[in-house]
């Protein structure tokens, strides 16, 4: 379940990342304030992660943004940067738990795990998208394209990209033959021709329409 931020109370963020507003409500809100994002809700393979970032305003890493608007290089540089100055909390949703919840749910049980495992408490979770999860310590409020407008979604979105692109160039050592490494689980034609071929792996999401198509053939 989940609710709309109510409008009479959000924030209305720029247009782009700005750290001087940022660092001005973070002040109004009498503490540090965090975004949460999340990578891999599309694929077909591989788990959902989720993040969630509180930073510090005085030492934000330059050229925070959006990580689909990111290199690779660059989205590798930022991470380490976001962990040396920001504190971070990841959740990492497996395809049996999206399976078993449904990609949403599994999205937002993550939501809530990465908002209470912040070590600095905060006044209020900023999420992208435009759902907000039942029973966050803190109110949270939606925000739609806030990976590209609120600095601390954005680090969010970082932080889960590179994690999940890590995991599943990981995995594709364990499957090498299914090409995780390049595609990171999304259905490419590559993809497609290596399910054809060697069939489901445990890393599959079942629920999701293709590979139940292909199980239930």
């Amino acid at each position: 379940m989940s609710y709309f931020a109510n409008s009479l109370f959000d924030i209305v963020f720029p247009d782009a990342p700005d750290v001087r507003f940022e660092r001005s409500v973070a002040k109004d809100l009498q503490g540090r304030l965090a975004g949460i994002d999340e990578a891999g809700r599309g694929p077909w393979a591989g788990p959902v992660v989720v993040a969630a970032a509180s930073l510090d305003y005085d030492r934000v890493p330059e050229g925070l943004n959006d990580s689909k608007k990111l290199s690779e290089a660059k989205r590798e540089e930022l991470y380490e940067q976001i962990l040396e100055v920001a504190d971070v909390s990841v959740c990492v949703q497996s395809a049996q738990t999206i399976d078993r919840l449904n990609i949403r749910e599994a999205t937002l049980q993550g939501m809530r795990t990465c908002a209470r495992s912040l070590s600095v408490p905060v006044k209020r979770f900023f999420i992208d998208g435009k759902d907000v999860p039942h029973h966050l310590p803190k109110e949270g409020q939606a925000m739609i394209k806030g990976d590209g407008r609120c600095l601390a979604i954005s680090a969010a979105s970082i932080v889960a990209k590179v994690t999940r692109d890590r995991l599943m160039v990981k995995m594709d050592k364990y499957f090498p033959e299914y090409g995780f490494a390049q595609h990171k689980g999304y259905g490419t034609k590559q993809h497609q021709a290596a399910l054809a071929t060697y069939g489901v792996t445990p890393l599959h999401r079942c629920s999701f329409r293709p590979i139940r198509e292909m199980i239930e053939a």
